[in-house]
């Protein structure tokens, strides 16, 4: 269980595979089973890497207010402490952010893959962000909170997937001051000029996100100068539910990008 240190934050982080490595950053309160889907497929072939936020897992916790610039730095101390020279960046959501701000600040990106996400915090519902993470942290206010993660049909076809995710959340979520904190760095985030990040861009959005509107995405994706959109069937967490075919569509981009095809 490697740790890397920001500052005097411990930030947890695992690897696994070799060769070039894909970095993964979650979203808002959520913990690294955000990533089950796409690390089991892509790791082998490639080195993946996943890490807790912080305030998130088994990351350190201080106390607020946190901002992406900080998290960017968390993630430049995660990859230095894991000797990565590059790596194709996986951002969801405030994640998502994290990579763009990383990406304008720091070397070490290859390329960028931005899930349900936004160029600016202010396309950001709160209201809809915050009922992903209820105060009440029982298994019972979990599960409803999924609503806004997966899509009714999905949730009624899994009950198995959604009991499991009940547990892993109750482990590695964060808690509601951490939530709060990771929630206002999102909210106070701009990309600023768009133009200026020249790396490959793929950036995926659900059809029906209550958190961030699709039309944000296409804006971002439209904004990238090597940007392209794709459309995820779901809702906020549509990379998960729809996971096997975002991790072809990822696995596709990164080929084009390590043999100079991506445009």
């Amino acid at each position: 269980m490697p740790t890397a240190s920001n500052d005097g934050v411990a930030l947890h982080y695992e690897t696994d595979g070799s060769d070039e490595c894909v970095a993964f950053v979650g979203d808002v309160g959520y913990g690294a089973w955000t990533w089950s889907v796409q690390v089991d497929a892509i790791a082998g072939p490639r080195a993946t890497l996943v890490w807790d936020l912080r305030g998130t897992g088994r990351s350190d916790a201080p106390p607020g207010p946190y901002d992406v610039d900080a998290l960017a730095a968390d993630l430049e101390a995660v990859l230095a402490d894991a000797e990565v020279a590059s790596a194709h960046l996986v951002g969801a959501g405030l994640g998502g952010a994290v990579a763009l701000r990383y990406a304008r600040t720091y070397s070490r990106t290859r390329s960028l893959a931005l899930l349900s996400t936004t160029a600016s915090g202010q396309e950001v519902d709160e209201t809809a962000l915050r009922a992903l993470h209820p105060e009440a942290r029982t298994d019972d206010r979990r599960r409803e909170s999924l609503a806004g993660a997966f899509t009714d049909g999905f949730l009624a076809a899994n009950p198995e997937f959604v009991a499991q995710l009940t547990s892993w959340r109750a482990e590695d979520d964060a808690d509601p001051a951490a939530v709060d904190a990771q929630v206002a760095a999102w909210q106070d985030y701009e990309a600023g000029p768009l133009h200026e990040v020249t790396l490959p861009a793929l950036v995926g959005h659900g059809t029906d996100d209550p958190v961030v509107p699709r039309a944000a995405g296409e804006r971002l994706a439209e904004g990238l100068p090597r940007g392209e959109f794709e459309a995820i069937e779901g809702r906020h967490l549509a990379f998960v539910e729809s996971g096997r075919a975002v991790t072809d569509w990822l696995v596709e981009f990164f080929e084009r990008v390590e043999s100079g095809r991506d445009g």
